[in-house]
């Protein structure tokens, strides 16, 4: 698996990942969040973060990660590549290469919970609200010491 800086260029096979990735995991969302959550991804998220694809050898990008400022603020895997060690890998360059220590997480999505608590990190607080203000609360999670 080769790790690489997304280019704008990818925008539309990342944005489709994140759909995918996000009706396979976040069940909580409806349609109409969805529908108001991808123009506002490819329009500005993906330009407020650095973005690093996982590849696979014959070119095919399998999932994603943004971060900014010390914080993995976006992470998507392909639903067919779950379960391979790609979210792993993205992690592991999110926070050696580029820094990170945080993340937030749905508290809804027990699973990316469990995830990220197996690499390592804590809750070490709780927002009611998600970053767009919806009954969507996040758990702040951070690094304990070093990725597990």
């Amino acid at each position: 698996m080769d790790m690489r800086l997304a280019t704008k260029s990818d925008y539309l096979t990342l944005i489709d990942i994140w759909e995918r990735s996000v009706r396979a995991t976040h069940d909580f969302l409806s349609e109409r969040d969805i529908e108001e959550l991808r123009p506002l991804i490819l329009g500005s998220y993906f330009d407020a973060v650095e973005l690093t694809s996982a590849v696979t050898a014959t070119g095919r990008i399998v999932g994603f990660c943004g971060v900014q400022g010390g914080n993995i603020e976006m992470l998507f895997i392909d639903p067919d590549a779950r379960g391979q060690g790609v979210g792993r890998l993205l992690v592991q360059r999110a926070t050696t290469t580029q820094g990170a220590t945080k993340v937030d997480v749905n508290e809804q999505n027990p699973q990316a919970l469990g995830f990220y608590e197996h690499l390592g990190f804590e809750v070490v607080g709780r927002s009611p609200l998600d970053g767009q203000g919806k009954p969507y609360p996040l758990l702040h999670m951070v690094l304990r010491v070093g990725l597990n």
